[in-house]
């Protein structure tokens, strides 16, 4: 299961990533249908994270703020996407995004299911 939900937000995140670089090419169509990809991988991230907190026996309190940090990502990536899109400024949206980011792997890399890397 963790690997399902690892390969999905990545594919998220790339995804994502796709998006914005179309809009930047001003690529409505193209941008559109990433999009909606994208948000179906949005599903998939919270379905696999649900998923994964049920299957634990009793998660700690380490494991809600993990699991409210990644909706607060995916919150950030669309409202990047529709910042991008009415062309207004991201750099508070970027700056969030990254912190929450970064925590958020953190705490799933740090955490007792994740890997050890620290």
């Amino acid at each position: 299961m963790t690997h399902m939900h690892i390969t999905s937000w990545v594919l998220a995140i790339i995804l994502f990533i796709v998006t914005l670089v179309l809009m930047k090419m001003n690529n409505e169509k193209g941008a559109k249908i990433v999009s909606m990809i994208t948000r179906l991988f949005y599903i998939f991230v919270l379905v696999t994270g649900v998923m994964l907190f049920m299957s634990m026996p009793e998660p700690t309190g380490d494991y809600h703020i993990k699991m409210l940090a990644g909706v607060l990502v995916i919150v950030m990536m669309e409202l990047l996407l529709v910042a991008t899109k009415k062309q207004r400024s991201t750099v508070l949206y970027w700056i969030l995004f990254i912190i929450i980011l970064l925590t958020t792997i953190y705490l799933g890399l740090k955490l007792p299911m994740g890997m050890k890397f620290f």
